[in-house]
């Protein structure tokens, strides 16, 4: 810990001071819950085998079965039309496994030795996300690669595609952010991953992912264009080139699906800002 500590006069540790003290506070956690994934490598192939799941039944089940407005009912287009939900699916997803591990800190009485240590209250969450984050940018990749094995293509330059993802882990990290408040306010793991479940599925199906919104009920259709899972989806399918050409970004002329890009930005930090504050004020709370 000498990395991140000062000495005082008597002896004492103290944290290192302002946001440069933060910051390595947060990697050193950040490397201790990298490290412990190493050591518990099925955390990692459970959290890519579910996925990979939704990839492969999704393309089989569905892909000749949903009609792409502009594209009829096309196994192709479906894929192309799939993929972007599937991985926003999949980021958001982490947020159980974040809400989880922090309750089972929680739990083991770990974040009371975190206390005793002379750090930034906030790094201990901060850590753990920016690990979680790795985490799914492996099971991204790993993901991608299955995705273009099925048959999905992209259609913009490496840049644009590299940015479809980078968006689709910025929200990951936003999403991360629930599930910490999530595993603070629970009392066991396992309510908190349920707690960190529950909402994420009508999240994730009310939205434009799987389906098209244009076969939802009216009051449906505004909900899932407002959606800031929709935003990011809708985004990624642009990055990726997996839009349809001559067909209109909204269906009820939403500001999010006709700029996704800006409205995923915008979404993801807003909801990082908002988390993040509700999150460490949480911890204080409790760690008090």
């Amino acid at each position: 810990m000498s990395a991140v500590t000062d000495t005082v006069k008597g002896g004492a540790p103290i944290a290192g001071g302002g946001i440069g003290g933060s910051i390595r506070d947060s990697l050193v956690v950040a490397k201790r819950n990298l490290i412990r994934m190493a050591r518990i490598p099925e955390m990692i192939l459970f959290g890519i085998i579910q996925p990979v799941m939704f990839v492969v039944l999704f393309t089989y089940v569905f892909g000749g079965s949903i009609a792409i407005p502009g594209a009829g009912v096309s196994a192709a287009a479906y894929k192309e039309f799939l993929m972007a939900g599937i991985f926003a699916q999949t980021v958001t997803f982490a947020t159980a496994g974040a809400g989880a591990g922090i309750a089972d800190d929680m739990h083991k009485g770990l974040i009371d030795r975190f206390r005793s240590l002379p750090m930034a209250r906030g790094a201990v969450l901060t850590g753990r996300t920016l690990a979680d984050s790795v985490q799914t940018a492996i099971t991204l990749l790993v993901l991608a690669i299955v995705a273009l094995l099925v048959g999905w293509r992209t259609h913009e330059n490496i840049g644009k595609v590299l940015c479809g993802f980078l968006l689709l882990l910025l929200l990951g990290y936003a999403f991360s952010w629930i599930g910490a408040l999530i595993g603070l306010s629970v009392r066991t793991p396992e309510a908190a991953t349920s707690g960190g479940l529950i909402w994420l599925f009508p999240l994730t199906f009310i939205s434009n992912a799987f389906v098209p919104v244009n076969g939802m009920p009216s009051f449906l259709q505004h909900v899932a264009e407002w959606n800031p899972f929709s935003a990011t989806v809708a985004a990624a399918r642009e990055l990726f080139g997996n839009t349809i050409a001559g067909q209109p970004k909204s269906v009820t002329g939403a500001w999010p699906m006709e700029h996704p890009i800006w409205a995923s930005l915008i979404w993801s930090v807003l909801i990082i800002v908002v988390f993040r504050t509700l999150a460490v004020r949480k911890y204080r709370n409790a760690s008090a």
